[in-house]
């Protein structure tokens, strides 16, 4: 796969889209990085979490299965997922 320097990262994109499915102020002044945890930090409610699946599977194209990627996580793999291991999830997909 050849990268394009002009196209954002997979972790930019990301970044956008989590700060789009938030949509509160706070949003756009909190640090969003690879170790940023969908729980603890951004308290990312699991309907937030499906609207951001939307929005990466629409991005990305409908390869990006994360209804079977959560199924096989255990429920505490879940509630800890981190931002970096839906990027490395999305990266592999591509």
């Amino acid at each position: 796969m050849t990268i394009d320097p002009m196209q954002p990262s997979t972790l930019d994109t990301l970044v956008g889209f989590i700060r789009e499915v938030i949509g509160d102020d706070w949003a756009d002044e909190v640090e969003i990085g690879l170790d940023t945890s969908f729980s603890d930090d951004l308290e990312l409610e699991s309907i937030e979490f499906v609207a951001l699946a939307e929005l990466v599977q629409t991005h990305y194209g409908a390869h990006i299965d994360f209804v079977g990627w959560l199924s096989n996580l255990e429920l505490d793999q879940i509630i800890g997922l981190r931002v970096g291991e839906v990027v490395a999830f999305v990266d592999r997909c591509r």
